[in-house]
């Protein structure tokens, strides 16, 4: 096992700054997933920490020690890539191998390793077979197996589910976790699919744009997220997000005709101005009657078969809400949409970060001292 340190870490192309100063720490044995959208950069500090991309400026340790200028050979690390890069005129056998041979094991040494490894990856009876004649998770079998055979300090992997289909990413996403159980190496796992992060990571580094927006355990990014781009990036359905004019006066925020009532102390802590607003679509509630809630238009409607989606607009502004089953509606009915104070997320509109503010519907209290929930 190993640990990991990204101290100030650089990367351009040319003029063109790709990460601007990452920090970052990772504990040994820990299972860590980084996540953003194409283009954010994580792909490239991946490949910074395994030695294919040079580092523009800061450091990369590992164990203690600078790597910057050590080849990828001597970092102790081994790297499953997005399109399995297997050598297709050799065997599963040979393919596992090959790091091996070129290291000189000697053949009978090199054999027993290659079977212990693809039986712990499933491949045993596979082993004669080309790359050619495997199914794709097989063929992501036989790259994770490549690397495992190395008993590397660091595992990285690019990707390495996208050209999946969806139930056999289900699968692997399960076996890559238990390979992490039972091997306790330091992994690495870079990807733009939030289930994929959410299910896998002990740690959760979000990334946007070349910088790190949030890093924490995944449930708390969930309920906590640190900025607008966070809250919008994590969940699906996405955060809804809106934004609320503060009304020091009237004691609410005002967005869309609506109107969200909070005590005056809030109020003053908020101060006048705009803030961004949001609240989950599966903590909205869908009231029975008018009453407490937003008077919203259903657009469409989504069947996920355990539950579904509901999709509505208030005055050219969307909104989505998760109910069960049983709640039936249909394009073009009226709702009643209630959003509880607890659940709510503040956003500063010119940073786009977390407003710490105490939403606990005890503490804020509407007229004749109800819980305040958005009123028309």
């Amino acid at each position: 096992m190993a640990d990991i340190e990204i101290r100030a870490v650089r990367k351009s192309y040319g003029k063109n700054p790709i990460l601007h100063g990452i920090d970052l720490a990772f504990a040994s044995g820990e299972f860590v997933v980084i996540l953003g959208p194409s283009g954010c950069g994580k792909s490239t500090l991946l490949r910074m920490i395994a030695g294919l991309e040079e580092i523009t400026g800061g450091e990369i340790a590992i164990n203690r020690r600078v790597v910057n200028r050590l080849e990828p050979r001597e970092r102790g690390c081994a790297m499953v890539f997005q399109n399995y890069a297997l050598y297709p005129h050799m065997t599963v056998a040979g393919n596992i191998g090959y790091a091996l041979k070129v290291a000189g094991v000697p053949k009978a040494e090199r054999l027993r390793r290659i079977e212990e490894t693809a039986k712990i990856v499933g491949l045993f009876d596979y082993l004669d077979r080309k790359p050619a004649a495997l199914s794709g998770g097989q063929r992501q079998r036989v790259a994770m197996a490549r690397a495992i055979i190395r008993e590397p300090s660091v595992f990285l992997f690019d990707e390495p589910l996208s050209n999946l289909d969806a139930k056999l990413r289900v699968t692997m996403r399960a076996e890559i976790r238990k390979l992490h159980q039972r091997l306790s190496a330091t992994s690495v796992f870079v990807t733009h699919d939030q289930v994929e992060a959410m299910t896998l990571a002990d740690k959760l580094v979000v990334m946007n744009k070349g910088v790190v927006e949030q890093v924490g355990q995944p449930l708390d990014i969930y309920h906590r997220p640190a900025s607008i781009f966070v809250a919008s990036f994590i969940g699906a359905p996405a955060m809804n997000l809106f934004d609320a004019d503060i009304d020091l006066d009237g004691a609410c925020l005002a967005f869309a005709g609506a109107k969200l009532l909070i005590d005056r102390a809030l109020a003053a802590q908020l101060g006048a101005g705009t803030v961004t607003v949001g609240i989950r679509p599966e903590q909205c509630i869908v009231a029975p009657d008018a009453k407490g809630g937003v008077a919203m238009k259903v657009d469409f409607v989504e069947e996920l078969g355990s539950g579904r989606v509901i999709h509505l607009e208030l005055n050219g502004h969307p909104f989505a809400a998760c109910v069960d089953e049983q709640t039936r509606v249909r394009p073009g009915d009226w709702i009643s949409l209630v959003m509880p104070l607890a659940q709510l997320h503040v956003f500063d509109q010119k940073t786009g970060r977390r407003i710490e503010v105490d939403l606990d519907p005890r503490a804020v209290r509407g007229p004749a001292g109800q819980p305040a929930l958005v009123t028309v």
